[in-house]
């Protein structure tokens, strides 16, 4: 569907072209030549797909919980783009959902709203556990996917989903939101550019307190509760994209009542020798926030880090302080990853891969083993 749009919209930029090409003064004047016309078609092609063309984004959302609620309110900021329907178990949400975020339609079901040929791609903002079954779900009725973190519940379920989406060669990313924030492009440029020297070690938390509830999500097995799949993915993530995957890793969890980890802490140590300290959990609020350490300084991450709109750079004994600013809570930036992939005929982000995605999954695999924590299901 979304390559008919593409294709559509090439051949009136061509005939466009042409016609400007056509009846232009400089050709009447005979002051350009025929073998231009790739020239002008360039120049037509900017403006129509920049101005005239843009049919927006169109999204689905699968799901209407609290972080989808987000996401939609952040769609505001990403031009063009349009809440074509959402999808829940339940019309009354989805009625409720459409109401506040305009949506055009709304689905008692979630085969519906895969099934809308209006729809380019869909988020999925549904509980852990269901998260490979409704990507199976939309990448088998033809939709690109972002799917919020965790991918899956384990890395089994994540090969699924990936070979899935690469054998039907459609779009797939993890919703891993904070990747695309300004903070984090930053932070890879000063990285990349050794402001800091060499990176050597990161330290990074994301723990709140919850009281114990055993009826919650955050201490039911079933559901992938505990610290580690829920926030303990944040301060992983931020590792893996500034060391990549690790080579080596101790780690001790507190399994509560519920079996669930209600606390974690681990230690990972790269290829390059670098280091990751990070912690996790749903019974602690921690500090929150994140340091990179390098050969000739380092830099803070303030809380919460995650979605922070500054940054601190240390050295030489003086404090520079690095602003960061966007408008919303952060979720548009996605949302904008996916678009332009899109567009653009790539079936993955370079910045969140699916390797990168899998790797992480298995990384919390071995994590949980360590614990001695498995899920029902597995």
């Amino acid at each position: 569907m979304w390559e008919r749009r593409r294709e559509h919209q090439f051949a009136l930029v061509y005939w466009l072209a042409v016609y400007y090409r056509l009846y232009s003064s400089d050709v009447l004047e005979g002051s350009i030549g025929v073998d231009n016309l790739a020239v002008y078609a360039g120049r037509i092609a900017e403006i129509v797909f920049g101005r005239v063309m843009n049919l927006g984004f169109r999204w689905g959302i699968l799901g209407p919980g609290k972080i989808a609620h987000s996401f939609a309110r952040d769609l505001r900021y990403v031009p063009g783009a349009t809440l074509v329907g959402v999808g829940s178990r339940s019309i009354e949400r989805a009625n409720a959902f459409g109401d506040e975020f305009g949506a055009l339609r709304r689905y008692g079901s979630y085969e519906e709203l895969v099934a809308d040929q209006e729809v380019d791609a869909i988020y999925i903002a549904t509980p852990h556990p269901m998260h490979a079954e409704n990507s199976l779900l939309c990448l088998r009725a033809g939709k690109a996917v972002l799917c919020e973190k965790p991918f899956t519940i384990n890395a089994r379920e994540a090969q699924q989903v990936i070979d899935e989406a690469r054998s039907r060669k459609l779009f797939l990313m993890e919703a891993m939101w904070t990747r695309f924030l300004p903070v984090m492009v930053r932070l890879r440029q000063m990285i990349k550019e050794g402001v800091i020297g060499e990176a050597r070690m990161v330290q990074a938390d994301f723990g709140f307190r919850k009281e114990i509830d055993l009826k919650s999500r955050f201490f039911d097995l079933n559901l992938g509760g505990g610290g580690l799949l829920d926030v303990g993915i944040y301060p992983l993530t931020l590792s893996a994209m500034l060391f990549g995957p690790p080579t080596d890793m101790a780690s001790l969890a507190n399994l509560g009542i519920s079996g669930v980890d209600e606390e974690n802490a681990f230690i990972l140590r790269h290829v390059s020798g670098a280091l990751s300290m990070l912690t996790s959990g749903v019974r602690l609020a921690t500090q929150q926030d994140a340091m990179i350490l390098g050969t000739e300084g380092r830099i803070r991450i303030p809380s919460s880090w995650w979605n922070s709109k500054s940054m601190e750079l240390i050295r030489d004994g003086k404090t520079e302080i690095i602003e960061c600013p966007f408008e919303g809570e952060g979720y548009h930036f996605e949302a904008m990853e996916v678009e332009r992939c899109m567009r653009a005929g790539l079936t993955e982000s370079k910045i969140m891969s699916l390797d990168e995605t899998l790797s992480i999954m298995q990384t919390m695999d071995a994590l949980r083993k360590q614990w001695g924590m498995k899920y029902p299901n597995e």
